[in-house]
């Protein structure tokens, strides 16, 4: 599975809010983390007030604003997502605290180069509150996972998985904290792997890899 490395890979990030995953992955890509043939082409938010879109202006990253709340329903939305994220021809799509849930098209749009990070160990915790939860069922270990979305929810192929420790005086925002110093570092390197042609969303395949997908405590 070995690139070409003439044609670009276009990157299309995907966020709601202050996108720190999108930061960190920005700064992996100008710290020549990914292959050199790599752009990330664009940020694209439904919400106009998202933090993460200054970060990208200044950056000189190109933005864009798809406000769900002008369209009627759901599959409406994304077919208008869709158009707006192929004028960048992406080669993936980055899922970055993007708060929708995507309709079956769009995902089988994207099959098998789009990308979320679940603030859990999955299949363990699916869905939201997972580092309360985590507290709450008495879990030692707590983490983040880095896989390629599908129709069903937290799901899809497992890229790379991150572990920290929960401690008995942790909190829901500390232990979330700590969990999200992770992700930073486990979702440039899913997008690495990627982009190099290592892995894909055939969950067999990757396992021929599995060397490389770093379990960080």
């Amino acid at each position: 599975m070995q690139q070409n490395q003439t044609q670009t890979q276009n990157i299309v990030i995907l966020i709601s809010g202050r996108g720190s995953n999108m930061e960190a992955i920005v700064k992996s890509w100008q710290h020549q983390m990914f292959p050199q043939n790599t752009k990330i082409a664009a940020v694209i938010s439904n919400n106009a007030d998202a933090a993460g879109l200054n970060f990208a202006k200044q950056h000189n990253i190109a933005t864009e604003v798809l406000s769900h709340k002008n369209f009627a329903s759901r599959q409406e939305y994304d077919q208008s997502l869709i158009k707006i994220i192929d004028k960048y021809t992406p080669k993936l799509v980055v899922l970055a605290g993007f708060m929708r849930i995507l309709s079956p098209e769009f995902v089988q749009h994207y099959q098998q180069r789009l990308m979320n990070i679940h603030p859990s160990l999955l299949p363990s915790l699916t869905g939201l509150h997972t580092h309360k939860r985590a507290i709450e069922s008495g879990l030692k270990i707590h983490g983040c996972t880095v896989h390629f979305v599908t129709a069903e929810l937290d799901a899809g192929p497992i890229i790379i998985q991150g572990a920290v420790p929960v401690l008995p005086n942790d909190n829901e925002d500390i232990l979330a904290a700590r969990v999200l110093k992770i992700e930073h570092k486990i979702y440039s390197k899913a997008i690495q792997l990627f982009l190099q042609g290592k892995i894909n969303a055939n969950s067999d395949s990757n396992n021929q890899n599995a060397d490389e997908f770093l379990i960080a405590f």
